[in-house]
């Protein structure tokens, strides 16, 4: 028996711990196949599938909780800075706004099996002021969801092994199952991200391009596609732009000019979300789209003109007064 396999199994309930709460933390390091394999080797008893299960969910619970408090305290700065840890930053932080806001603390039952959701979402609900106990009843129960999912997925192929009189075999198919799915996980994700990351480079516009083509009167169609709770902790956007949430742009496709060049921008990681858009838009016929490099975050930094959101201006007026 392979050496790793056997520390694993005399270890196993720690190494699953500290592995699924290193992922949640924001580590890339894919716990599925880890899981798989847990699955797998409780079909010979090697690992018991209850105690396994209550360790996956005591390391997300760990974790989660303190990215819920974190959230809580610093709010957009945390969620951006999981993005930036995380292998799935091209959708990570729109997703989870847009899940929260269609489903509140029910987003926390799915977010497990999206890519790039599982880590910032224990900061939103934070940020958004989901109580605690809500919190926790739901994560736990997302976490034990997502935890059987895997693991009984592993615990049918140790079963079939074993109906297929090749018990002995089963943990050494366990050690070359997690190999190779781990393998598997790594190259799909690297690969997915390096393909997004090399179209986006070559579609992007510069801020300063932009300034140029607004002094000169050129007209645009500039989309602002930050959550509302990005506009918080600054209540202004770029010369004449729409707000419209991602999901929001999707349903105005038919609006949108032809005859004009579309600027999209927001504030997550290398301008993901707007890339993501932008190509959605063109598979749509819309050809003259482009996304902000640097977002509102690099325009803002230049120091190029900004304007009041006037909502938000008579929103923040009124409670003034209130107050």
């Amino acid at each position: 028996m392979p050496v790793a396999l056997s520390f694993f199994m005399q270890y196993g309930y720690v190494i699953l711990f500290t592995w699924v709460l290193v992922e949640q933390i924001g580590v890339p390091i894919p716990s599925a196949p880890l899981l798989i394999t847990a699955g797998t080797l409780s079909a010979t008893h090697k690992i018991n599938l209850p105690f396994a299960l209550l360790a996956i969910v005591l390391g997300c619970l760990v974790s989660d909780t303190t990215w819920y408090f974190m959230g809580k305290r610093y709010g957009g700065v945390v969620v951006r800075l999981l993005c930036r840890l995380s292998m799935e930053s091209n959708t990570c932080v729109k997703k989870t706004e847009g899940y929260f806001t269609r489903n509140g603390e029910r987003a926390l039952l799915v977010a497990k099996f999206i890519p790039g959701l599982s880590t910032v979402a224990p900061p939103i609900a934070g940020q958004t002021n989901m109580p605690l106990h809500l919190f926790l009843a739901y994560d736990a129960a997302g976490s034990l969801l997502w935890a059987l999912a895997f693991t009984l997925g592993g615990r049918f192929f140790g079963d079939f092994l074993k109906h297929s009189n090749i018990v002995s075999s089963v943990s050494h198919s366990a050690g070359v199952l997690f190999i190779l799915l781990l393998i598997g996980f790594l190259i799909y994700r690297f690969t997915r991200q390096r393909a997004f990351i090399k179209e986006m480079r070559t579609a992007r516009l510069e801020p300063n391009d932009l300034k140029n083509m607004l002094d000169n009167g050129q007209q645009i169609y500039i989309v602002d596609l930050r959550h509302p709770l990005d506009y918080l902790p600054d209540p202004r956007t770029l010369p004449g732009a729409v707000l419209l949430t991602p999901d929001k742009l999707v349903e105005h496709t038919d609006s949108i000019p032809r005859d004009r060049d579309v600027v999209l921008f927001c504030t997550c990681p290398s301008e993901a979300t707007a890339a993501k858009m932008a190509l959605t838009l063109r598979k749509a016929g819309i050809f003259r789209v482009r996304p902000l490099r640097g977002g509102f975050d690099e325009w803002k930094r230049l120091g190029y003109p900004l304007e009041a959101i006037p909502e938000l201006e008579t929103a923040t007026a009124s409670h003034a007064v209130s107050s």
